[in-house]
């Protein structure tokens, strides 16, 4: 399996907590890309018209993604536990807190986008606000509601809020997302010192 990638995309970090917790990452090739909307890398658009990462290519020449469609993949081909429960109303609860992570990714890099790659002049602070709004909305959910669900062993959700706040620390060190979040803070804690998501940190 080869995977475009960049290392500080948390979509794909994401991928690589989920490969390195079942023991897949060995199996999983990087490749290196420099993906992004302005001038997308040709190599990744003759795959992924969207030219987007991560985007994965099986040994079979299928071509898979965005990161859900990835993580799903790799979570059906391990012997483990699965990251996802295969129905019931658990599968859902954990499939909708992976879908508030994503937002939260979302939000993050599309703001990243908007501040650091737009030219000043034309930077638009109401939607950059906006942006970061949907952020603190669903960082204060997640400690009000979702914190159960996060748990003390990964599941999908919880590997996506991982990443999420990961991506959080990394860009947006000036945040304090901490701040009258002390559940949450206690969970991203415990979970940073997994060799997983250690092993996946950007430099």
């Amino acid at each position: 399996m080869k995977l475009w990638y960049s290392p500080a995309s948390p979509f794909v970090r994401k991928c690589l907590i989920l490969a390195h917790e079942r023991d897949l990452a060995d199996k999983i090739e990087l490749m290196d890309a420099a993906a992004n909307v302005v001038s997308p890398d040709q190599r990744i658009m003759a795959s992924n018209p969207t030219g987007k990462i991560p985007t994965m290519v099986l040994e079979d020449g299928t071509v898979l993604f965005d990161s859900r469609v990835i993580c799903a993949y790799l979570d059906s081909i391990h012997d483990g536990k699965k990251l996802t429960p295969r129905s019931g109303a658990k599968r859902f609860e954990i499939m909708t807190l992976e879908a508030l992570g994503d937002g939260i990714m979302d939000a993050a890099v599309n703001n990243r986008y908007e501040t650091a790659l737009r030219p000043a002049e034309f930077q638009w602070k109401p939607w950059s606000d906006g942006q970061m709004g949907k952020v603190n909305a669903a960082l204060d959910q997640i400690e009000e509601k979702w914190l159960k669900s996060l748990g003390r062993t990964p599941n999908m959700g919880s590997i996506t809020i991982a990443a999420a706040l990961g991506y959080l620390e990394f860009r947006y060190p000036d945040l304090k997302w901490r701040k009258n979040r002390k559940g949450l803070a206690r969970w991203f804690k415990r979970f940073s010192a997994r060799p997983s998501f250690i092993a996946s940190k950007p430099d």
